[in-house]
């Protein structure tokens, strides 16, 4: 199933709190002036119930498409973001108000992120998280080593765990800046794959092994993903930015 989207609107009220239908009728009409997608495999993000998105990283701009497909499949988008955003002045409270749960990149205390995914997730909530963490390092914009964080939330609350790729966000900005195009309108393909297969894994105690061999699997399907869309065939072994001096965190 494909959709091509020209108004990005919710279309049912799972999930859509007062303040996500009024973010939703302003805003997302507004950033579809931008963006337009092409989405596939909408069947595959589930209509009831919590879930787990896991999704390629690779512009500051692809949160934008991510959020908008999910919400054009009938779910709200709550994201893991970096804490500083959150402490902003006026974007900050609207933020909270949305449930976008903060991050904190460096050791400055504060809540625990998979601990307050967590609360929403068993409130029914979906939940969109970056395994990379960052912006890919990869080259070639292929997705890169990711982190834990979406396997532990999956495994941990025994629902879907459901990977998705796009591309196409970095004609409207690429890594790291540039010039933002908008006009005219980019076309953003999405695909949605099926949620991954985490029954080998379940009922095992949650081990930095296990979680390390799962995320492997999901990046690799991620990346798979990815390789539909643009048509090609990814690297067989994802970027490690550390086997290349890379940092993790802010530009490689």
């Amino acid at each position: 199933m494909s959709r091509s989207t020209n108004v990005d609107l919710p279309r049912r009220g799972v999930d859509w709190n007062r303040g996500w239908r009024a973010f939703g009728f302003v805003v997302l009409p507004l950033a579809s002036r931008v963006l337009r997608l092409h989405i596939r495999g909408e069947q595959n993000l589930p209509q009831v119930g919590a879930f787990v998105v896991a999704a390629n990283h690779y512009t500051t701009v692809d949160p934008i498409a991510v959020g908008l497909a999910v919400a054009r499949m009938g779910r709200a988008p709550h994201f893991l973001l970096k804490a500083s955003l959150l402490r902003l002045p006026v974007l900050g409270p609207i933020l909270r108000r949305l449930g976008m749960i903060p991050v904190e990149r460096a050791a400055r205390g504060g809540g625990d992120p998979l601990a307050q995914a967590g609360a929403l997730i068993a409130r029914g909530g979906g939940v969109v998280i970056y395994p990379e963490g960052t912006l890919t390092r990869d080259p070639d914009l292929w997705p890169m080593r990711g982190k834990t964080g979406a396997v532990r939330a999956a495994l941990g609350a025994g629902i879907p765990l459901v990977p998705v790729a796009h591309w196409g966000a970095q004609k409207v900005l690429p890594p790291y800046g540039g010039t933002l195009k908008i006009v005219p309108r980019q076309v953003v393909e999405i695909l949605v794959g099926e949620p991954l297969d985490l029954s080998p894994w379940a009922g095992q105690p949650m081990t930095g092994r296990l979680a390390d061999e799962v995320t492997t699997v999901l990046m690799n399907r991620i990346a798979e993903l990815q390789g539909e869309l643009r048509g090609e065939t990814p690297p067989a072994e994802r970027w490690d930015p550390a086997q290349h001096g890379q940092s993790e965190f802010g530009r490689p």
